[in-house]
């Protein structure tokens, strides 16, 4: 299934904020457009609740795993991981992150982000739903600076820099005061936590860094090939080369695009990676030791 959509909502906000004009919706004082910029290839993972995730650093430090949501207003660092980095917001829990790197190369430098827990990451963190502990939002601000290309037959999203710099969402006053509108959904993360807790379940471990090997790969007819290799990267260092046709991985028989995907999913740095290859015709064994990814 393909998405091409310039922004895409999830479904995980609430929807407490109103957001800004999108960036397409051009008004008379607007002016004109630059053309729009660099292209990069952004990994990402489904998680068991079938919300887009992604990797990413701040300020060098992580990796640490964002639900990618349009829907909600900005960028949202969990309360906890503001602590372990040594960050903290203003009295509205507001602050600016020197670097807010991507996997795949996108970056962002003086990123403003909220600390803050959204109850949703909360609740799901405390039951386990999503397989891995998330540790915030990517929401509108930081979001709306690319046009994103959804492939979910893909392991990696296409994200195009826009010339766009998106303003900043107001508080919609739902009912009494924001804080008060604000406490009580928060209320149902807690309460998710609790009801966690007394199920005996246990939230999912933290990231730990992912190892690469920086291959890119080509499926036809049942057979997986080599498309390219990164200059200077493990595959290449290795002796991967353009054209290899992959038969193992780990041991383990591929047929698919999907089959190398999955053996490589928990690979982690350092660690040695077998493949089994036909080049022309001859059978090789190449073994790469995976590089630092995030």
């Amino acid at each position: 299934m393909k998405v091409r959509w310039s922004l895409v909502a999830i479904g995980l906000w609430a929807g407490l904020v109103s957001l800004p004009r999108a960036a397409d919706e051009k008004k008379p004082d607007d002016p004109p457009k630059k053309k729009a910029g660099k292209t990069y290839q952004v990994p990402y993972l489904l998680t068991d609740t079938q919300h887009v995730m992604v990797r990413a650093k701040i300020n060098g430090k992580g990796p640490f795993n964002f639900i990618v949501d349009t829907g909600a207003p900005a960028l949202f660092v969990a309360t906890a991981v503001a602590k372990k980095i040594g960050i903290e917001g203003d009295k509205k829990n507001w602050t600016t992150l020197d670097r807010f790197e991507l996997e795949g190369g996108v970056v962002q430098e003086k990123v403003k982000c909220r600390v803050e827990t959204p109850f949703q990451i909360e609740g799901m963190n405390a039951l386990g739903l999503p397989g891995v502990e998330l540790h915030g939002i990517m929401g509108y601000t930081a979001l709306a600076r690319y046009k994103m290309e959804f492939d979910f037959t893909r392991d990696k999203m296409t994200w195009l820099e826009l010339d766009f710099d998106p303003p900043q969402p107001k508080a919609v006053m739902v009912k009494g005061k924001e804080g008060d509108a604000m406490a009580g959904l928060e209320m149902l993360g807690g309460m998710m936590k609790f009801l966690g807790a007394l199920a005996g379940i246990r939230p999912a471990p933290p990231p730990v860094p992912r190892g690469f090997v920086g291959i890119e790969l080509a499926e036809a007819g049942g057979m997986v090939t080599v498309k390219g290799v990164l200059k200077d990267g493990p595959a290449a260092k290795a002796g991967l080369k353009a054209g290899d046709r992959i038969e193992q991985v780990k041991d383990n028989d591929v047929a698919s695009f999907a089959d190398v995907v999955r053996h490589l999913a928990n690979v982690t740095v350092g660690q040695s990676v077998r493949f089994r290859i036909v080049r022309g015709d001859e059978k090789l064994e190449i073994n790469v030791k995976a590089g630092e990814g995030l």
